[in-house]
């Protein structure tokens, strides 16, 4: 998504997590290997932000320590943090963070995604948006915000 106008033009940049190897427990098929908030960061991490040509994670957007993860209820909460208190992308930085989980998880995971409180002037509203299931399949219908979605967990750049 292209816009005339940045909302913040000059952003901070952070380092990228280094790739985590993997160990020979969780290259060996015969062991249940739980899901962690590792993991989940690994699949978030590359989406792109909307605005900037950089990723969540460079952003700081998405953090390790923000994602819980229970196995045993089936269920993942993320939190994210956008880079200004008022930024217009924020329910779209959320839907893209919940179908990109939606996409790599198995179905029986619910995915919960919010803004982390305190972090933007209307997170009530972006949480109400992105928790109403009615609402997140009407988004997703939207032939032209799906695109746009699809822009920003395409894996285009190397994390």
């Amino acid at each position: 998504m292209k816009l005339d106008q940045l909302e913040n033009e000059n952003p901070n940049i952070y380092s990228k997590t280094d790739d985590r190897i993997a160990t020979a427990e969780e290259e060996d098929d015969n062991i249940v290997d739980e899901f962690d908030p590792r993991e989940i960061f690994d699949l978030i991490r590359t989406i792109n932000d909307p605005e900037h040509p950089l990723t969540l994670e460079e952003l700081h957007v998405v953090q390790e320590d923000l994602i819980e993860v229970d196995n045993g209820k089936n269920t993942i909460f993320v939190n994210f943090t956008p880079t200004i208190p008022h930024c217009s992308m924020a329910t779209l930085i959320g839907l893209s963070i919940r179908v990109k989980l939606l996409r790599c998880l198995p179905a029986r995971f619910k995915v919960k995604v919010e803004v982390t409180k305190g972090t933007h002037n209307a997170e009530n509203a972006v949480n109400k948006q992105l928790a109403d299931k009615e609402r997140v399949a009407a988004a997703l219908e939207n032939s032209h915000l799906i695109q746009v979605i699809n822009q920003c967990i395409a894996n285009r750049r190397k994390a």
